[in-house]
């Protein structure tokens, strides 16, 4: 992986290389980069996890996720013509290029992909910890250098690249371990999960609730249409019809993967109930029911989940850093000159932030839940509001990012309410949706057009050498 990085290096000439890999990434490119970034630490010990747990539940996860590009694909893809370079910067541009709604929304999405980037750091940890035997501490900063340095070497390009090498191992190692597992219960009538026999009916509905999986489902969607590395895909298309046409690809292929990790759930269940936690499950079957070499192979392609998925997180948040944090901190955009260093520290004290977090944080399926519902739910209804009603004001959209993360919050904070929902992303919906519409009505209309509002975001990408290429969607 550092090799290709240092081989990328040498075509990162600008900021727009570095951060967007030139705005000119085909549909196999896409395609492979998005799926493996989709098919990271939540899909591989996450929903694993979960299927130990919850059986036919754990395909759920997938589920969501396909749904998730499906949508994100109708809903969305048509932004690649406008040549954002940010999802907070899409964002402001429904609200009439509204600054303090770019300066909430980047802080917003830079604290989620920090986040994102904390899960992916503890996901590869525990692989790392299973191979090696090392402390959990220390394979939690080694992971964190992985995809650390070849990302700083190379950039987004050497992201879009390392994933689809990545992401051929994951998948191959995945469906390995689901065929192996079964087999080595001796058919799918082997197959049990921790809560019994009502697990292992249609999507483990009887077991946990409709409301609350339908609940979870729901929850990954949203972090797939709202969590802004998979919005950077968008813009680092070659066109609109790239994005459409990998999108799609990525949804049928990621929905028939759904089933795996449920099934490599429910057989590390039926081999030992008594795990420590739902997270080892993958980890275990590699390393102590496969023969090492086998187990080997399996750990890597776990440890390229998590890695293909962390990467593209953090070359996202350090986008976000430098096009609307500091915009928003200091008043004025970095010198595009200087830009290539500029991304480069600051993907170092983005990566320093993630490690502290992972550092400190326990299970990854909540941490990913707990996450999207309180830091993008609110965020996912101001975009698609601001999008599709021309009635929404920018003080509607910031209504709705307080609004849901106040409620989410507010859910977590009461098992009664846990209990009942499954989690917190549907009152958190419900509350942003209803905070956008009431406080758009009684605000002002927007008077700024859409071109006026184009042409100001454009004003600022020219300044750090980012958006020249826009014009290069011939969609």
């Amino acid at each position: 992986m550092l090799v290709v990085g240092i081989l990328i290096a040498r075509r990162t000439k600008t900021g727009e290389d570095f951060l967007l890999a030139g705005r000119n990434l085909t549909t196999p490119l896409l395609l492979a980069t998005t799926l493996a970034t989709l098919v990271g630490t939540g899909s591989s010990l996450g929903a694993v996890g979960f299927g130990y747990e919850h059986g036919w539940a754990g395909a759920l996860y997938g589920i969501g996720g396909a749904t998730g590009v499906l949508l994100l694909m109708l809903l969305f893809a048509g932004v690649r013509k406008h040549g954002f370079m940010t999802y907070s910067e899409e964002v402001s541009f429904y609200y009439g290029a509204d600054r303090k709604v770019k300066g909430l929304v980047a802080v917003v999405l830079l604290l989620a992909s920090v986040g994102w980037l904390g899960a992916h750091i503890m996901g590869g940890s525990i692989y790392l910890t299973y191979l090696t035997g090392i402390d959990i501490t220390l394979s939690k900063v080694i992971v964190a250098l992985g995809f650390g340095i070849y990302t700083v070497v190379g950039g987004y390009l050497a992201v879009v690249i390392t994933d689809a090498i990545q992401g051929t191992l994951l998948f191959l190692g995945f469906t390995g371990l689901a065929v192996l597992a079964v087999v080595t219960l001796g058919g799918f009538s082997g197959l049990d999960a921790a809560s019994g026999e009502e697990a292992m009916g249609f999507l483990g509905l009887e077991a946990m609730g409709p409301l609350p999986a339908v609940s979870f489902a729901a929850v990954i969607a949203v972090g797939v249409l709202a969590t802004p590395s998979f919005r950077q895909r968008i813009y680092s298309a070659r066109n609109t019809q790239v994005v459409r046409r990998s999108f799609l690809w990525v949804a049928g292929l990621f929905a028939a993967f759904a089933v795996m990790p449920a099934l490599v759930g429910m057989a590390a269940y039926s081999l030992n109930p008594d795990l420590a936690s739902p997270d080892m499950a993958f980890p275990y079957l590699a390393t102590e029911v496969f023969p090492l070499a086998v187990g080997a192979f399996l750990l890597v392609a776990g440890l390229s989940a998590t890695m293909s998925s962390g990467d593209s997180d953090a070359v996202t948040a350090v986008t976000i850093l430098l096009r609307d944090v500091v915009q928003m901190v200091t008043g004025r955009m970095p010198k595009k000159e200087k830009m290539v260093l500029y991304s480069r520290v600051a993907l170092v004290c983005v990566l320093t932030l993630a490690l502290a977090g992972a550092l400190i944080a326990d299970t990854v399926i909540g941490y990913i839940t707990a996450m999207i519902s309180t830091i993008l739910a609110g965020l996912f209804v101001a975009s698609v509001l601001g999008r599709f009603w021309s009635r929404a004001t920018w003080q509607g959209g910031m209504a709705a990012i307080v609004a849901g993360s106040a409620t989410s919050l507010t859910v977590q904070a009461n098992d009664t309410w846990i209990e009942f929902w499954g989690g917190p992303v549907f009152p958190s919906l419900a509350v942003a949706t209803a905070a956008c519409v009431l406080v758009s009505l009684i605000t002002p209309r927007s008077q700024v057009s859409e071109q006026e509002a184009l042409d100001q975001l454009a004003a600022e990408r020219a300044q750090i050498d980012v958006g020249t290429t826009v014009r290069a969607d011939a969609s």
